[in-house]
């Protein structure tokens, strides 16, 4: 049984005891469909390669990228923001380095927090407690794949704008260049004070309020891991992609953005402190302030346009996130037991019914303080997803320490991470200087709304972790007591059921845009009827090597 053989643990495991999956059944996308028995919970593996690699690239670029990146421009000034985005890019990547290795090889429901629960401390998951999302996940990754595209092209537009611009393409005729990075005003504000630290605090500020909010990624991989066609093939090859994402997208936004406006721009000034109204919506984004500034015609309508899709998206990928997570600790034990009801195409519709109520927030911002609302909103959404990193990391160090002392071969799996467990390390540490540092502007001077605003979630998170462990008399696991077995050998009989080579991304492209005409793959993705977990595998070439 491979490396199975070297599990130590003393709990019983369903492989152990000679677990057989019952056959696969259907005939979809291939010899068999996707059927129920693909994981150990009611969710279908649905979602093919090109749905996956664009909601990798796309799926967690949201409006920051494009509105609220302004802030940090008007806080820090260019350079600043251009270095707090490599920074935190850097520290994320690390973070994509260990959820890579640990979902690759446990695609499971749940994603993170259920591998956080199961190889850390039961208590440990329990703090991270769009209606497209009724139907089956195959018409989730269809809807996304157009939307994500859709972002996509909206950047790569802004782009083409920030370079056509600078170098004269426009009304005015104006080569301005990098001229807004020279003094006035200069590439480096100074935030709170004056001189150097006043320049360092602008750094600080578009790490803390901007970077953190924005650069974001490898969660969303790992929640939809669950429903993935052969996770070890294309889960993979999503999460090599977030490194170039993070470079092209993120730092390459970050950058664009500082060319094309200048800080210290009045109409963006007077949004970003309240003084005029459009926080949070088309009207405050940079690029559409600077096409005004250059008297550009219809690109803004055209931007404004692509931006609802973009916030569609966000609210679509959110939402389905939100809904697997729930899902996931239900199945866990951490959320009633009635969640886990799933409909026959695999939608867990309970879950789904009570993430749609939280959306009802957005009707806060209606009333006459919408840009502390807004404040308020990104704060706790900033501070649960560096909680969610900082989880990531301490479940994969947790996830090193049990395969070293059960002797597993880490070389074995699909995905090895690079420079492990120090980069795990490297990550834990800068996040959780950044948890604890990013409301600091609460105590310059003391105000209790804004401390409130962005410590209230790292208040809460350790509180339910103390209260369930407490509780339920939880334990930390002991590395050799781990159960690296799990659910893995379901997913490794999935796994042997192909026996045709992955599906190419571009070559799916081609076949959806020439209408099936181009890029047909007969061969690829093609299944055997059943192969039971512990199986021997049949005769075959692996694809995947």
């Amino acid at each position: 049984m491979g490396w199975f053989d070297k599990k130590k643990s003393a709990s019983t495991d369903p492989f152990d005891s000679g677990f057989e999956p019952p056959p696969y059944n259907g005939s979809e996308g291939g010899d068999v469909a996707i059927g129920e028995n693909e994981n150990a919970d009611g969710l279908h593996r649905r979602l093919q390669n090109r749905q996956i690699q664009l909601l990798a690239i796309g799926g967690s670029i949201g409006t920051a990228l494009f509105v609220s990146i302004g802030t940090g421009l008007n806080h820090a000034g260019p350079a600043n923001l251009l270095i707090a985005f490599i920074v935190q890019s850097c520290m994320l990547a690390l973070v994509n380095n260990c959820i890579a290795e640990m979902t690759v090889t446990y695609p499971v429901s749940g994603g993170f927090v259920r591998l956080a629960g199961k190889w850390v401390d039961d208590a440990f998951a329990n703090p991270k407690c769009s209606a497209i999302n009724i139907l089956a996940v195959k018409a989730f990754g269809e809807a996304e794949f157009w939307l994500s595209g859709g972002k996509v092209i909206l950047i790569l537009m802004l782009f083409a704008f920030t370079f056509i611009t600078m170098v004269g393409g426009n009304p005015k005729g104006d080569v301005y260049g990098f001229r807004h990075w020279e003094d006035p005003p200069g590439a480096f504000r100074a935030y709170l004070d004056d001189g150097a630290l006043g320049r360092f605090e602008g750094f600080l500020a578009a790490l803390y309020g901007t970077a953190a909010f924005t650069v974001v990624g490898p969660e969303y991989i790992s929640m939809v891991a669950a429903e993935a066609m052969r996770p070890r093939k294309y889960i993979k090859t999503a999460f090599k992609t977030v490194y170039w994402r993070f470079g092209i997208f993120f730092i390459g936004g970050a950058l664009a953005v500082g060319i094309v406006l200048p800080w210290n721009d009045p109409k963006l000034d007077g949004i970003v402190n309240g003084d005029t109204g459009g926080s949070g919506t088309a009207a405050a984004s940079p690029y559409v302030i600077a096409m005004n500034n250059l008297n550009v015609q219809v690109f803004p309508d055209i931007v404004n346009a692509l931006l609802v899709t973009s916030i569609f998206s966000a609210g679509n990928t959110y939402t389905y996130c939100a809904t697997r997570t729930l899902y996931g600790l239900s199945l866990e034990g951490r959320a009633p037991k009635p969640l886990r009801f799933c409909t026959r195409n695999g939608v867990p519709i309970i879950c789904f019914a009570i993430t749609m109520i939280f959306p009802f927030l957005s009707f806060l911002q209606v009333g006459n303080s919408a840009a502390e609302v807004l404040t308020w909103l990104v704060n706790l959404v900033t501070a649960g997803g560096l909680i969610d990193y900082m989880i990531m990391c301490v479940t994969y160090i947790f996830f090193y320490r049990a395969c070293k002392a059960q002797g597993v071969d880490r070389t074995q799996f699909k995905y090895v991470g690079y420079f492990q467990p120090y980069g795990a390390w490297i990550a834990l540490i800068w996040l959780t200087h950044v948890v604890l540092c990013f409301g600091y502007t609460s105590f310059y001077p003391w105000d209790i709304n804004s401390f409130f605003s962005t410590y209230v979630m790292v208040g809460v998170a350790p509180i339910l972790f103390i209260f369930w462990k407490l509780i339920k008399r939880t334990k930390f696991v002991k590395p050799h007591e781990a159960d690296l077995v799990w659910d893995r050998p379901v997913i490794d009989a999935y796994e042997e059921t192909f026996y045709g080579p992955p599906s190419s991304f571009w070559k799916e492209m081609l076949n959806l845009f020439s209408f099936g005409l181009l890029g047909k793959q007969p061969e690829a993705d093609r299944r055997h009827h059943s192969i039971d977990a512990g199986a021997s595998s049949p005769p075959r070439s692996d694809p995947e090597k």
